[in-house]
């Protein structure tokens, strides 16, 4: 059997907690019980891809109940010690203070090859897209405009690089040669399309990071999933594991180009979807005490289409693949 479905026994993660978690929280005298919920659940033979949260009741010391929602994501192939690495940075730097804010890293178990964390509760804002929540669409991104904001101004000295292979497009786990070479068996008809597209995104960018040694701490997957609203006026941001220092304007056009893809999906009017383009932009330059200038433009579309490519990959060498939805892409990425 598979080690790591002992993180879906409840008798065992209980025991597993309370002598990695408790001590932790001198408030809590004990974990009465624990609700199981597997939201990724990739498990084989000798391997797995797993994303597990524990709804937690701790017995506090004036006997009550006080539930907090914890995670575990593992992977037995892909490092996740880097993510528990770039939270412990940011905890430790503040980041989570205010209302805009992050996961709690709790601990890195080298035993499961995964993070616990206490994780964020909430909505993301595309399911706030889906509904077609206007109003709640473009406060949400406004504040997410200020958290990426506040990540690319952080003082990244003591950093170190939490994925370096991320820091660039050619080097960007699996690999460029990995999925052309996926896309050429599997989608022949778009290999040349796809290959000569990513020649010139990547000559771009290395003409780009010629520029200026200078590097910023970038989240790495910018995108509308990945921001949860916790309230009113907080949101967090989710998923650290693509984190690197790199240029800040990919976060940038990586979160221009989904939210122009899913809500062009979702609201019919075109103005509605630059509106919240605009805003996402336009509150980020105010957070971050900068001007749109040519250059700046430049990298945010170069990024833009970089991700745009990423999603026409995603589309072609998926388990089901979708064609007709990559071709889409391609169009607009040959035009421009």
């Amino acid at each position: 059997m598979n080690d790591i479905n002992q993180l879906y026994d409840e008798k065992f993660v209980i025991g597993y907690l309370k002598k990695r978690v408790l001590p932790s929280y001198r408030e809590f005298l004990n974990i009465k019980k624990i609700k199981i919920h597997g939201i990724k659940n990739f498990i084989w033979e000798r391997s797995y891809h797993v994303v597990v949260e524990y709804d937690t009741y701790f017995l506090t010391k004036n006997d009550k109940t006080k539930k907090l929602f914890l995670y575990c994501s593992a992977h037995s192939h892909e490092q996740r010690r880097n993510i528990y690495d770039a939270l412990r940075f940011l905890w430790s730097r503040g980041f989570s203070k205010g209302n805009l804010t992050i996961p709690h890293p709790l601990f890195y178990s080298q035993r499961f090859k995964g993070i616990f964390y206490r994780g964020l509760k909430g909505k993301n804002l595309y399911h706030f897209i889906r509904e077609k929540k206007l109003d709640d669409v473009k406060k949400i991104t406004k504040l997410s405009a200020r958290w990426f904001a506040k990540l690319h101004k952080l003082n990244i000295s003591g950093a170190r690089n939490f994925n370096k292979k991320n820091s660039l497009m050619e080097t960007t786990v699996p690999g460029a040669k990995h999925w052309l070479s996926s896309i050429k068996e599997r989608q022949g008809n778009y290999y040349e399309d796809v290959k000569n597209i990513f020649s010139i995104l990547n000559e771009q960018e290395k003409k780009i990071l010629k520029k200026t040694n200078r590097r910023w701490l970038i989240h790495g997957d910018a995108h509308p999933e990945n921001v949860i609203k916790i309230s009113e006026n907080k949101i967090g941001v989710i998923d650290f594991t693509d984190m690197c220092l790199a240029d800040f304007a990919r976060d940038l056009g990586s979160f221009l180009q989904q939210l122009d893809y899913m809500c062009s999906r979702h609201f019919e009017k075109k103005e509605e979807v630059e509106e919240i383009k605009k805003i996402f932009l336009e509150e980020y330059l105010k957070a971050a005490k900068l001007k749109l200038d040519g250059d700046l433009d430049k990298r945010i579309k170069t990024y833009y289409n970089w991700t745009a490519l990423h999603t026409v990959v995603f589309f072609l060498v998926k388990e089901h693949p979708e064609p007709d939805r990559a071709e889409e892409l391609i169009k607009k990425l040959k035009k421009i």
